[in-house]
């Protein structure tokens, strides 16, 4: 190989050792991970309206199953399925010939009993006169007397018989006892139906108020009711601010209510107390069996309250990222007030007013990252908050 040869070797080796530590350099400088971008927030101190919501089941103020209290067919159905009647209003009408003829009965023997009442009074009529004259012994008048006193007791038994069949015969009209709402009606026309059935004719449920069942946890239970140690349950019960009712469909209820029981005893299998709150319901729109939503607000004063979304769960234990004053992320453990609200969390330990903490994302960074902060107004994260 001459020595020019040698040289042109030499320089195609070189150019390609040069291309290829440029495209290393590229490589590296394009594998280098940029610093990413999260929204952040600074804390503050604020006073707030939280609502907690608790699914809740709808009752009647009186749900009052309808039995009949005699024995017969059914013969008339007045009313149809989820009609509104008014107390008193007929609802069937019962097929018992036995109750017509026991009427027809006690009224003849009414008037048998007053001819023999007359009978009597004439007797004594007839016979007081003899008496005081001396024509006939006084025990003559005594005998007449009694008979009279008979026939009357007679009378009076023949009219009470008469009452009792006419309100038996009554009982042959079923009528609503309430102001109400006609529930289902298992029977119809032709049906055999006494007293003894099992199953009711139907059930008017009164919905002038309404109540809403729920039920809430121990350590919520003691959130809702902590005031002084002093007050009785049921004052403290009183002082409860009024609730709210959000209706199948999402609405909200127009009418506010009251919380007026809180069941004394703790399900031991569940851990949570029975409650009752009572809405009127003037225009019947809420029916009883209607699965509702009560919400319950919570006024919080100075508090620091951050979105649920910032927050993720490992272990059991709530954590939220703080981002120091280096750029660097730290998770933090927080404890929060015992609530179900589903946007906020009220934090009682682990941050405080100007820490500044990462709002979305958080479960994927781990401490030590650095991050890029965009800090986002506590209008904008609370905008939905009073």
């Amino acid at each position: 190989m001459n020595k020019q040869s040698f040289l042109s070797i030499l320089a195609v080796s070189i150019f390609i050792a040069s291309c290829g530590n440029k495209s290393d350099n590229s490589a590296q400088a394009g594998g280098a991970q940029p610093v990413k971008e999260y929204k952040t927030l600074v804390l503050e101190s604020k006073s707030a309206t939280l609502n907690t919501d608790y699914p809740a089941s709808i009752q009647g103020q009186e749900n009052i199953e309808i039995r009949p209290r005699v024995e017969g067919y059914i013969e008339k159905i007045y009313v149809d399925e989820g009609a509104v009647v008014k107390a008193g209003q007929a609802l069937f009408k019962i097929s018992a010939p036995e109750y017509e003829q026991q009427v027809r009965t006690a009224a003849a023997s009414i008037k048998s009993a007053q001819a023999a009442v007359s009978t009597a009074k004439l007797a004594v009529q007839k016979v007081k006169p003899l008496v005081e004259k001396g024509i006939i012994s006084k025990y003559e008048l005594e005998s007449a007397q009694f008979n009279y006193e008979s026939a009357m007791a007679t009378l009076a038994q023949a009219n009470a018989s008469l009452v009792n069949a006419k309100t038996n015969l009554g009982y042959t009209t079923v009528t609503s006892p309430v102001n109400g709402v006609v529930g289902s009606i298992p029977f119809r026309l032709g049906s055999l139906v006494g007293s003894a059935t099992a199953e009711p004719l139907t059930t008017v449920s009164s919905i002038g108020n309404v109540y809403a069942y729920f039920a809430m946890n121990e350590k919520m239970l003691l959130n809702f009711t902590d005031t002084d140690s002093n007050v009785s349950l049921a004052q403290k019960i009183k002082k409860l601010p009024e609730v709210s009712l959000v209706l199948s469909d999402g609405s909200a209820y127009d009418q506010k209510g009251r919380i007026e029981t809180i069941n004394g005893l703790i399900n031991t299998e569940t851990g949570s107390v029975n409650i009752r709150a009572r809405f009127p319901n003037p225009k019947g729109i809420i029916r009883s069996g209607s699965s509702v939503t009560v919400r319950i607000p919570k006024a919080i004063n100075e508090g620091l309250l951050i979105p649920q979304s910032a927050t993720f769960e490992l272990q059991d234990k709530l954590f939220a990222v703080v981002v120091g004053k280096d750029g660097k992320t730290k998770n933090t453990n927080i404890t929060v007030m015992e609530n179900s609200t589903a946007n906020y969390y009220v934090v009682t330990s682990g941050l405080k007013a100007g820490d500044q903490i990462v709002l979305e994302g958080v479960a994927a960074l781990k401490d030590g990252s650095e991050i890029k902060t965009n800090k986002v107004s506590a209008e904008t994260v609370y905008a939905d908050l009073k």
